[in-house]
């Protein structure tokens, strides 16, 4: 998202909107669901609109408004196209719950999250993982099942994560956080790896009743079509007009704008959806309301940040500011357990080139950015984004949904405080910790 120049900052009391919606994603669900449920499409529509309007009409940035719808739409098509694809893939494992067959689930579940991304491998993994611990499950499969596939694993590609799509869209190279961040993430995999493992040897339960023979053994998978549309959809995403000469684009304050990548993308998720099996999506009981709340969520935080990240430009450009691993790792973890870790993501990113001398609006000057010394910045901004997310139910989308499907199944959740207290502080916090100590301190 482009920080277009103006003649001074814009008010601060303009980043209102964005921090009341982001309040209301954060408490909504919580507090006043039944109000939330019906209305946050026309709260999140409108605030966004609002902001838009003020900048066209006031500030007359029409570009800058254009360039972030733009880039909402790139962000908003990619997850559509994969959200249909993993949708249409069921996946039935009959496998005995043994530690290692838990482990290894949750690692491979993992390692798909950076191709499908956490929605998509949330929404695919977690019936059969389910059904795999029927016998034995309990809240803590399903929290480790959050911390694994809905958060920490995508650490690894733009696909994966969010956050790390964004900085995709802003000129990080797609093999970038894979190159960077495979260390972190290994260490992140094996530390949770122990974590579980512990907490499996604690479930005794059926452990004096030999059910082995209640296991087929089997994994069927439904709908295996799909792969070859989530093979295409995912080439789809290196065609990028900052990368690729010639391809058509349009260019908006020196940066080119991709809608061809964008067009094939919601082109191959029609496809996908209208030759997907019916029987693999009634199993799955797909339906579109997830995809709906990012989209109608997304547009109106895509438009209210933009005077939250102006503001972070003029702060950045004042020369005040002293920016450190440590400070970047906590501070947009922090932030990205109580709000949505995307425009956590963007917000530290900005300030970070920012404050480097660095335009966060050009393509050039980030790849500028990101191959000179200061390239551990943006990764711990991107670690601390990612794995915080699993802090809170709030801190991802797939999060909540997960929390849902395992209620349906009849699992007894913990509330919004004992996630925290009994499961992200004593489990995930420690782990955070060595990983700082090890890569960012």
């Amino acid at each position: 998202m482009i920080i277009a120049t103006i003649m001074s900052a814009p008010p601060f009391w303009l980043v209102t909107p964005f921090v009341l919606l982001l309040l209301l994603i954060a408490t909504g669900p919580l507090f006043f669901e039944t109000f939330w449920h019906h209305y946050y499409k026309a709260i999140a529509v409108a605030l966004g609109v609002a902001v838009g309007l003020y900048y066209i009409l006031v500030y007359h940035q029409t570009m800058l408004v254009a360039e972030t719808l733009a880039e909402y739409i790139s962000f908003i098509s990619l997850l559509l196209a994969l959200f249909i694809a993993s949708g249409g893939i069921y996946v039935f494992a009959d496998l005995e719950s043994k530690s290692s067959t838990n482990i290894a689930f949750l690692l491979i579940g993992a390692a798909l999250t950076n191709i499908i991304g956490t929605t998509g491998a949330s929404v695919l993994l977690i019936r059969p993982f389910m059904r795999i611990n029927r016998y034995r499950l309990q809240p803590y499969h399903i929290v480790f099942f959050i911390f694994f596939i809905s958060n920490l694993g995508g650490l690894l590609t733009p696909i994966g994560d969010p956050p790390l799509f964004m900085g995709f869209l802003k000129g990080i190279p797609f093999f970038w956080t894979f190159n960077h961040l495979f260390t972190e993430w290994i260490l992140a995999m094996v530390l949770l790896a122990l974590a579980f493992y512990y907490f499996e040897r604690k479930n005794t339960q059926f452990d004096e009743v030999d059910i082995s023979t209640h296991y087929t053994n089997k994994i069927i998978i439904d709908g295996k079509r799909n792969f070859v549309w989530l093979v295409l959809i995912v080439c789809s995403v290196f065609i990028d007009p900052n990368t690729i000469e010639g391809l058509p684009a349009i260019e908006i304050h020196g940066k080119k704008v991709s809608y061809i990548r964008e067009c094939i993308q919601l082109v191959l998720a029609l496809g996908c959806y209208r030759f997907a099996s019916k029987q693999a999506l009634q199993k799955n009981a797909f339906n579109f309301e997830p995809i709906k709340e990012v989209g109608y969520l997304f547009v109106g935080i895509f438009l209210t940040m933009i005077p939250a990240l102006q503001l972070l430009t003029a702060a950045g450009s004042s020369g005040d500011l002293q920016l450190s691993q440590s400070f970047l790792y906590w501070a947009t973890g922090a932030f990205s357990s109580i709000l949505d870790n995307a425009p956590t993501y963007v917000n530290f990113f900005t300030l970070t080139l920012t404050v480097f001398g660095f335009d966060p609006a050009s393509v050039s000057s980030v790849q500028h950015f990101i191959a000179s010394e200061n390239a551990h910045y943006i990764m711990a901004i991107s670690t601390g984004a990612v794995f915080f997310g699993a802090m809170t139910y709030i801190g991802n989308g797939p999060n909540f949904m997960v929390k849902a499907l395992a209620e349906q199944n009849g699992v007894k959740m913990p509330g919004f405080f004992q996630y925290i207290f009994k499961y992200s502080v004593p489990i995930l916090l420690p782990i955070l910790v060595i990983i700082w100590l090890v890569f960012y301190l």
